[in-house]
């Protein structure tokens, strides 16, 4: 029997109010491989989903593959600049044109070596001269809808999607001082097989409430009560975040609990007292500090498993500094304490969430952001819920 009721769906009615009156949503969301299921259909077949960034892909030619909501994906930056997003799979026998990533003048189908150019046309096609009706134009490598923001390349599978950018409009205004677009990335990694559900990342990225708490003593320079929920926030919104205060200047997720690598210069002062968590749903969490920006970018593998691809962005200038890889590692050290706090905390919590005692909880000011981002889950849910 599907769990997908007109009953469900009018449970999260209770999840969408103010914090002070919200219920937290039913816990078979989380664990019910059918509702993952419809939130591809829902969520990730008509939303922007984050794959990686433009500055992966600096040159002509230059190119990666991503798993996209199922889908093999080639990012590229064709001959004239600009980056496209192509189907991985071959139009004639569907084997996946190429993995990794790499840097080449076409891409040929390693099968029957059907190639095809950087912009997806088929370039050839051996031993089809006999074929009737086949004319390579109609042959080429379907081409996704591609947006930049910020540096983050998104894609979209619904070609009737209203464009991104506008709907970050919120946020903008805090990442402005950090010019994202240009900043470095030494590398990125990735966190396979998380045992919990994407949602599950995603509150906990912009989960105020647990900051001194789970994070006792490390992270006391960024207590809860300094969270703070920006307003307005509607539906239209594609963003939901929160500002994060210090009890210092320039403070770092570090055991000094100071910035270690040079502070972005253009910060204002109200900036460099604070770091801000943002939710870009379904796929992509960036925050900020004084000495760099972070994301996670997340991708549901099962109803109760995910991949994390994870990157630190900074100023050009702090990668001149003369003990930038050492910094960063110490950096980096200091992160991995919260990321392994938060992992043991999130496996516990997706473990509970199959519990027959899994509660409908109730939210605390410090959670407000949940609220937020039940109401755009809610919106899509409702908009996409199969008739009865």
């Amino acid at each position: 029997m599907s769990i997908l009721t007109d009953e469900l769906l009018a449970s999260f009615e209770s999840s969408i109010d103010t914090f002070e009156n919200s219920d937290t949503l039913p816990a078979e969301i989380y664990t019910s491989e059918e509702f993952l299921d419809f939130e591809r259909r829902a969520l990730f077949d008509h939303e922007w989903l984050c794959v990686g960034l433009a500055s992966e892909i600096p040159r002509s030619g230059d190119w990666f593959t991503k798993t996209v909501n199922g889908e093999p994906v080639i990012v590229v930056r064709g001959k004239d600049g600009e980056i496209r997003a192509l189907s991985a799979v071959c139009q004639h026998r569907a084997m996946q044109v190429c993995e990794g990533a790499g840097n080449d003048t076409k891409f040929t189908c390693p099968y029957h070596h059907w190639s095809y150019g950087l912009d997806g046309r088929l370039l050839g096609a051996p031993a089809m001269e006999r074929t009737r009706d086949f004319d390579k134009s109609d042959w080429g490598l379907p081409r996704l809808r591609l947006e930049i923001w910020n540096g983050f390349v998104f894609v979209n599978f619904d070609e009737e999607a209203e464009q991104l950018a506008p709907t970050l409009s919120r946020y903008a205004p805090y990442l402005e001082h950090y010019d994202l677009e240009n900043s470095i990335c030494p590398g990125t990694f990735t966190l396979e097989g998380l045992p919990w559900n994407w949602k599950v990342m995603f509150e906990n990225f912009n989960d105020g409430y647990h900051a001194n708490r789970l994070h006792k003593y490390v992270q006391d320079f960024c207590p809860s009560d300094k969270s703070a929920f920006p307003v307005p926030w509607d539906d239209a919104s594609n963003v939901i975040f929160r500002e994060a205060g210090y009890v210092h200047i320039d403070a770092g997720f570090n055991p000094t609990h100071k910035a270690l690598l040079p502070v972005y210069p253009q910060l204002t002062e109200e900036e460099r007292w604070r770091s801000t968590f943002a939710l870009i749903p379904p796929t992509l969490c960036v925050g900020t500090a004084p000495d760099q920006a972070f994301f996670f970018i997340v991708r549901p593998i099962t109803a109760g498993t995910i991949d994390i691809e994870v990157g630190y962005l900074f100023h050009p200038t702090a990668v001149d500094h003369p003990l930038f890889d050492q910094l960063l590692e110490a950096s980096d050290a200091g992160v991995q304490v919260f990321i392994r706090q938060d992992q043991d905390a999130t496996t516990k919590v997706q473990a509970g969430l199959s519990s027959r005692f899994a509660p409908r909880g109730r939210y605390s000011w410090q959670e407000e952001s949940h609220v937020q981002f039940n109401r755009w889950l809610f919106g899509r849910y409702s908009r996409w819920w199969p008739k009865s």
